[in-house]
């Protein structure tokens, strides 16, 4: 396996790839997403194609499998339904109604370098896609699209729902990771490789 946290010269007491000890809302739910990202990414990365695919019991989940269905939550939840961003490809390019669970299933045919690009490419479009909605209306502001006509749900509610569902597949991360190599822990001990660090408040 190979080295997958890199050194950052940057102070992290104050918690940049977390919330804030006292911060705001936004501040609070955003910086708790950054840190679920950064703790998957530590737990997925620098890994090769057989790690990835390898499963666990009688779970057919995969690493490689929840790196690319996370990347198509990113881009889903934030982009598209917060915003009405296409979420372009390799996304809509698939027969969803034939195959529901792609992302899982085609995860054993991507190269680790695919994967990883596709996570981190996600990650940031997301990122860029909440922060102009924070600026456009706020955590108040309803979004763009929804598959239940009659809700209108809030940029809040998808947040908080994202940060659910990183937090579940965090766990399945746990397991996986640990049956592969005997990584164990709950926070990074430096910035992961894999993880797009955001930029620090000013």
């Amino acid at each position: 396996m190979s080295d997958d946290v890199a050194r950052d010269d940057r102070d992290d007491r104050d918690g940049w790839w977390g919330p804030p000890v006292a911060g705001d809302e936004v501040a609070s739910l955003i910086g708790s997403l950054e840190r679920q990202r950064a703790t998957f990414a530590w737990k997925v990365g620098g890994l090769d194609r057989a790690a990835l695919s390898a499963t666990l019991g009688p779970s057919a989940i995969t690493l490689g499998g929840l790196v690319k269905h996370l990347a198509f939550v990113e881009v889903f939840h934030l982009c598209t339904r917060v915003n009405g961003r296409r979420p372009g490809d390799p996304w809509e390019g698939v027969d969803w109604d034939a195959t529901p669970d792609w992302p899982w299933t085609s995860a054993a045919d991507d190269e680790p370098e695919h994967l990883y690009g596709l996570w981190r490419d996600s990650v940031l479009r997301a990122r860029e896609s909440l922060a102009d909605a924070v600026v456009d209306g706020g955590l108040d502001r309803p979004i763009a699209w929804s598959d239940d006509p009659d809700a209108r749900p809030s940029v809040r509610r998808v947040l908080v729902d994202l940060v659910e569902e990183y937090a579940r597949h965090v766990g399945h991360a746990d397991l996986y990771r640990e049956a592969v190599d005997g990584l164990v822990g709950e926070d990074p001990p430096a910035a992961p490789a894999l993880y797009p660090l955001p930029e620090r408040p000013a």
